[in-house]
């Protein structure tokens, strides 16, 4: 007994001036890093891509060829009134339904065939009969972000109301004397000729979380990599004799078994690829089997939800070989305060400051919800992000392999090993497993 009671360590400064240098850098970050990246989403708007589809065919009025749906979208693309927060893509309709159906587009503007005749049309003098009055249509698309959608459901609906306005102001003066003479409620249409209509793009089935499921999907599988490669790295080394292992009130020991870095963590990544297989299919039980999240691919989603987690906890794994202790902070930050807010689901990339957008390029999270939303919404097609998804687990995987055996290797070969050579084996206390 050395005399001194085990509170007294309260009294070491660096064990206050560490701890709280951690704990206060991790708050500062995660408050930094999650709420600045949605203080003012609106502001930081670069972009975002909205269809705009003119489907009208025009008319001949007086002798001359009118499309006014053309001068619609001519004005809304040339228009510098929002600047540069909306990349509108002037398509045609069967463009417009496959890039809304791989999640390319927030929403879309559609002048409808037909529309130049019906504006016309009011300026009609009859006195007799209702005017019809002609329609544009935003179309939304909740299943790319419900953000994104109803950033670009408000860019879309205030242009079409503004090219409404100034349509009627330019019928109005063509009109002229010939105005007096329209029944009251043409006169009020002819200000203000198009009526604005709401519709769902890319609608998804009622238990997808109003386009919500993949983001969190996807999280639960970056989730189980990280966390499992922690209990894995703690039980690979208590089973290697490294470490004990507390269950309770009981302290667990095991024979030293002496291994190399990189041989540990060949072990745990081992571990890791075959648990995979287990974590991946309990989620999905989970997810779809018992909780009824709508899915569809069912194969291809168990095989890129196992994949998900194997290379999320290989690669979290590493930076625990490496860094060591240090190392699950790296991974809390890396998977989790950096990857959530740059993952597309809640804030769409676009509306993300430049900061963020760099680290969308690569952070995990984003990519592999791209390849969960391919699969759940969008057919599994390439093109809607589950090539990118694979490829970049790909790439992820091969980084972390080269990365932590280059690491670990150099370790080992530098004679760092985990227990040095000569340590007095007579301090250490090993008990067979039961």
């Amino acid at each position: 007994m050395d005399g001194f009671h085990p509170f007294r360590v309260l009294r070491a400064r660096g064990l206050w001036i560490v701890n709280g240098a951690i704990a206060g850098t991790l708050a500062l970050l995660f408050a930094v890093l999650y709420i600045g990246a949605n203080v003012d989403p609106v502001a930081h708007l670069h972009k975002l891509p909205v269809g705009l589809v003119n489907a009208d065919k025009g008319t001949t009025v007086d002798g001359r060829q009118v499309n006014l749906g053309a001068q619609a979208t001519r004005s809304i693309t040339t228009s510098t009134a929002g600047g540069d927060k909306i990349e509108w893509k002037v398509m045609d309709e069967k463009e417009m339904k496959e890039e809304l159906g791989q999640g390319k587009l927030f929403g879309a503007l559609v002048v409808p065939d037909g529309f130049t005749s019906a504006t016309t049309a009011l300026t009609g003098t009859a006195a007799t009969g209702t005017p019809v009055r002609p329609t544009l249509t935003v179309l939304t698309n909740q299943s790319a972000g419900s953000l994104g959608s109803g950033l670009a459901r408000t860019a879309t609906t205030q242009a079409a109301e503004s090219v409404s306005l100034r349509i009627g102001k330019e019928l109005t003066a063509q009109s002229g004397t010939a105005e007096a003479k329209l029944p009251a409620a043409a006169r009020v249409l002819l200000a203000d000729p198009a009526a604005v209509t709401v519709k769902d793009g890319h609608p998804l089935d009622s238990h997808s979380g109003l386009g919500l499921t993949a983001f969190y999907y996807a999280l639960t599988l970056v989730v189980c990599g990280m966390l499992s490669a922690n209990v894995i790295s703690g039980q690979v080394d208590h089973a290697l004799g490294y470490t004990h292992n507390d269950m309770g009130p009981l302290r667990l020991h095991r024979p030293l078994i002496r291994a190399t870095r990189v041989q540990t963590l060949a072990i745990a990544s081992t571990l890791m690829a075959a648990l995979s297989l287990l974590m991946g299919t309990l989620v999905m039980v989970g997810a779809v089997g018992i909780m009824g999240m709508d899915a569809s691919h069912l194969p291809l989603l168990w095989l890129y939800s196992v994949a998900a987690i194997a290379v999320a906890g290989i690669g979290a794994l590493t930076l625990l070989a490496v860094f060591g202790t240090p190392g699950m902070l790296l991974v809390t930050l890396i998977y989790i305060a950096m990857a959530v807010p740059t993952a597309g689901a809640t804030t769409p990339i676009e509306a993300l400051p430049s900061f963020y957008r760099f680290l969308a390029e690569f952070e995990p999270l984003r990519q592999i919800t791209g390849g969960v939303r391919s699969i759940l919404y969008y057919g599994a097609q390439g093109d809607a992000g589950l090539t990118r998804g694979w490829v970049m687990m790909a790439v992820g995987l091969a980084a972390a392999a080269l990365f932590g055996f280059g690491v670990t290797g150099w370790y080992d070969r530098k004679g760092l090993h985990r227990i040095p050579v000569g340590e007095d084996k007579s301090t250490r206390v090993a008990v067979p497993a039961a």
